[in-house]
């Protein structure tokens, strides 16, 4: 390295324009980069604000197939779908999940038959679908590692048949991956995309979501069993490797932000495509603020979204994505 110092280096030579700042910038943040999560209820021309979650609402089907044709027009490449499933349809082994013509499902066939140039996510996890908020079935205080694995596995098949382009297990249960990867591709479905979230952790950011899905006020304890413990960074490198190993075609970290250390650890060990959630919490902090005047709404909306660009995902699920894209595209 050179040992050359000022007044022959000056760094600011680098930043002292607009268009020098733009031809050395070293993350590029585009429209492909983000997946757009939504929230599905029943109804028809049904737009429900989420308190948790300023400027974001729970859209019946019809509203979130025009959603979806505003998000294909602005080139995002992708949607996630999460349903705020009633609570008569709530049952402790969650088995709404595997209904046919359950939100996501029915969401899922409408939106692909009207936009089928945009992708669909969906979650595997039985927490929108169970009376006692978990993401697996419970006996007693314990989550059932093993037995839950079944139905996940066909809940991934239910989502497949309605046009599911990427199946997302959130479920955090050992061996997942290879349960449902092993499913799919005993039904045929073999180009079927997984994106594990492979690194999720036990985190208070998820709040907001437990609300806008509807499962905070049923969750009984917490999570802290299945979900990974916040202080661990080396752990999350052996899950993620597992989830590879079983079948995983992506990965995922979630919450972002708090962890762009094991998004840049991913990242660097394993070159796979590699994910960020921006999550609930995440979302509303920087909302929040921007409503009471503390931060520059647009900016910091960038700004957060370079960091994970910069840190080496691939892509970003992130609540602002409409609102990014159609900055970019301006």
């Amino acid at each position: 390295m050179s040992k050359a110092q000022f007044p022959s280096i000056r760094m600011r030579r680098l930043r002292q324009t607009d268009w020098v700042r733009r031809m050395v910038a070293e993350a590029h943040l585009s429209v492909d980069d983000f997946i757009w999560p939504i929230f599905i209820r029943d109804g028809k021309n049904e737009r429900e604000a989420i308190s948790a979650m300023p400027g974001v609402h729970r859209l019946s089907i019809d509203l979130a197939v025009e959603a979806a044709k505003k998000a294909a027009d602005l080139g995002i490449p992708c949607m996630a779908l999460f349903p705020n499933t009633a609570p008569d349809k709530r049952t402790a082994d969650g088995n709404e999940a595997c209904n046919p013509e359950n939100l996501v499902c029915l969401a899922t066939d409408a939106i692909k038959s009207a936009v089928p140039n945009i992708g669909i996510l969906c979650d595997v996890a039985l927490d929108p679908y169970t009376d006692h908020g978990h993401d697996g079935l419970l006996e007693g205080e314990t989550i059932l590692n093993d037995e839950t694995l079944e139905i996940l596995a066909q809940q991934a098949l239910n989502q497949v048949a309605a046009g599911c382009d990427i199946i997302a297990p959130s479920d955090m249960m050992d061996g997942r991956i290879g349960v449902i990867r092993d499913a799919l591709e005993f039904a045929g479905h073999a180009d079927t995309l997984i994106m594990a979230y492979a690194a999720k952790y036990a985190s208070a950011f998820y709040g907001p979501f437990r609300e806008a899905v509807g499962s905070g006020n049923r969750l009984k304890g917490d999570k802290r069993t299945y979900q990974m413990n916040p202080a661990n960074s080396d752990e999350a490198m052996r899950e993620i490797e597992l989830d590879i190993a079983e079948g995983a075609d992506m990965v995922m970290v979630k919450p972002g932000m708090p962890y762009l250390d094991i998004v840049q650890r991913v990242k660097d060990n394993f070159h796979i495509p590699t994910f960020a959630y921006q999550v609930s919490g995440e979302y509303s902090m920087l909302a929040n603020a921007a409503e009471q005047g503390l931060m520059d709404r647009q900016s910091s909306i960038f700004e957060s979204l370079l960091a994970f660009k910069r840190a080496g995902a691939d892509g970003i699920l992130t609540y602002f994505a409409l609102e990014a894209a159609e900055i970019l595209n301006s």
